[in-house]
């Protein structure tokens, strides 16, 4: 069921029950997923962002729960920022010269359907791609 709402930011816009926004970080260095990674959502409003939360990834590299859902789901550009570097010096990965820290990730949500932002991950390259 679609309605209006008025966002934290005094913007008004559609959100819908169904849409949702998850994510999952897989470590391509280890084979395995990015367990304890921290990932935190920011929402983008033209040249500034909004901090709308903060999490870590559970055993399985996924969120317990999605980001956005239901009364909490904003059609609109976000940012996900993966902290690759934290991870993977946790891990114990040892680099002469440590090449990713930060990966922001910023795309846009513009329908009320579930959306799948996966991160694959290494200490040196990563991509990702709108996932189901």
């Amino acid at each position: 069921m679609a309605r209006a709402m008025v966002s934290a930011w005094g913007k008004q816009e559609r959100t819908m029950a169904g849409g949702r926004l998850t994510t999952h970080v897989l470590d391509t260095t280890h084979g395995k997923p990015a367990a304890g990674m921290r990932v935190d959502l920011l929402m983008v409003h033209g040249d500034h962002t909004h901090h709308v939360l903060s999490t870590f990834t559970n055993a399985d590299g996924r969120i317990d729960q999605p980001l956005l859902d239901g009364d909490r789901f904003y059609m609109g550009t976000f940012e996900l920022i993966f902290y690759v570097g934290q991870y993977f010096e946790r891990m114990g990965v040892e680099l002469e010269h440590q090449f990713l820290d930060v990966v922001p990730v910023r795309f846009m949500m513009g329908e009320e359907s579930h959306y799948h932002v996966p991160l694959l991950v290494s200490p040196f390259a990563y991509s990702t791609y709108r996932g189901s």
